[in-house]
């Protein structure tokens, strides 16, 4: 390939990356804002809705080792794009197909989402080995932007859906939730030109065990686990309880995705400073203080003051994703060992993750409130603390390069 067409290609490349990223949140954060519409429809109790909201996030961790066995068969781009048209699909059917059908749906979209998760961080780690920080953070905006979409704009497409089928609220949370597997298409078609000339990684099936042995492997992927279950019991429940707490239904979907847009500044900067420091604790331990003020000052401060605890909460949730995503590639040394160690922290991760809003639906259920909520919450982030202090550490975990 010649000089003139490398940047060409990396261009291409980011921009079809950047697309990928943005379906990674919408199926999740477009259920929140109709949920309560979806549990009046199909009879769901609080905790059949924290299972909902839980599934994807389970399946998200389900199905991260399946992503080296693709590699492996036909490729990491041939992967990424047979998991966004699964996706379309997924998407497609689940609003319509009754209950079963709507989780089942949402555990295959959430599948397909972690499927895609866990194969970007290695394509960039190969494709940008000397802008991983910046790439990573270009991605998370994309990933945030996606998401904030979805969690402000769910909840008046289907009022405009309901006023077009003249009160049929069933139809309209349905077709709100069906619209969003059109950025999937999207990309997926925009995608189509990365499968030129790619073909299957040949790697040893079990390169990725020695990083089981790894300490520093195991505070990486709990670091992940953990702000991601903050993450996720906001995604799933955040609009829930600001109208509990008395926002209108449209103003708490709102208050969702500019939380989510806020997290775009501090999702370019925490990695970019981070990466000029000699370790990334002090990064770590800011925007985790910066998450647990905001979702605390949600929960008991004034309603009235709540946009500035969106704000705080944004800024910090912005960090401490983008802080986790960017761990994954400093402490690799290679881009073999970043896809291992991908795969290892969003495995365990979001599996972890799943139990948060899991839990807050059936505390919720138990309690019919949602102070016990703020002891969820804080022993989620003072745990995410301790591990960022082992994981944020000028270390890097053993090579798996040639691992058999």
């Amino acid at each position: 390939m010649s000089t003139s067409a490398m940047p060409r290609r990396g261009v291409l490349t980011l921009v079809a990356l950047l697309l990928v990223a943005l379906n990674l949140r919408p199926a999740l954060t477009s259920v929140a804002p109709v949920l309560g519409n979806i549990g009046e429809a199909l009879a769901l109790s609080p905790s059949w809705q924290g299972i909902l909201t839980t599934l994807p996030v389970l399946f998200l961790g389900l199905a991260a080792p399946l992503a080296p066995r693709l590699i492996r068969r036909i490729g990491p781009e041939r992967s990424v794009f047979a998991a966004l048209v699964v996706l379309a699909m997924a998407l497609l059917v689940r609003p319509y197909i009754g209950t079963l059908g709507l989780f089942l749906g949402t555990a295959i979209a959430g599948s397909c989402i972690g499927i895609i998760g866990v194969l970007l961080p290695g394509i960039v780690k190969r494709d940008f080995p000397r802008r991983v920080s910046i790439m990573t953070g270009l991605y998370t905006v994309a990933l945030n932007l996606g998401a904030s979409a979805a969690a402000g704009t769910t909840e008046p497409l289907r009022q405009l859906l309901d006023g077009v089928a003249q009160g049929a609220s069933l139809s309209a949370w349905q077709g709100a939730l069906a619209f969003w597997l059109l950025p999937a298409v999207i990309a997926a078609l925009l995608w189509l030109p990365q499968l030129r000339g790619t073909k299957p990684t040949r790697v040893p099936a079990r390169r990725g065990a020695r990083l089981r042995h790894d300490s520093l492997a195991w505070q990486v992927s709990l670091f992940m686990g953990l702000q991601s279950s903050l993450a996720y019991i906001v995604f799933g429940w955040l609009p829930t309880i600001l109208q509990d707490r008395g926002l209108a239904a449209v103003t708490a979907g709102l208050a969702l995705s500019v939380s989510i847009l806020l997290q775009v500044s501090t999702a370019i900067l925490a990695p970019l400073i981070g990466s000029r420091m000699r370790d990334q604790r002090a990064v770590l331990a800011v925007v985790i203080t910066l998450t647990l003020t905001g979702l605390l000052g949600c929960l008991y401060a004034p309603i009235d003051g709540v946009w500035l605890w969106i704000v705080v909460l944004g800024l910090g949730q912005g960090g401490t994703f983008s802080m986790a995503l960017t761990l994954l590639a400093l402490r690799a040394p290679d881009a073999t060992t970043a896809a291992s160690l991908s795969a290892m922290a969003q495995g365990i991760g979001y599996t972890l993750a799943a139990l948060g809003p899991l839990l807050v639906g059936v505390l919720h259920d138990w309690s019919g409130g949602w102070n016990v909520i703020g002891v969820l919450v804080s022993t989620i982030a003072l745990s995410a603390l301790v591990m960022a202090l082992g994981a944020g550490r000028n270390r890097q975990v053993a090579s798996t390069q040639g691992t058999s």
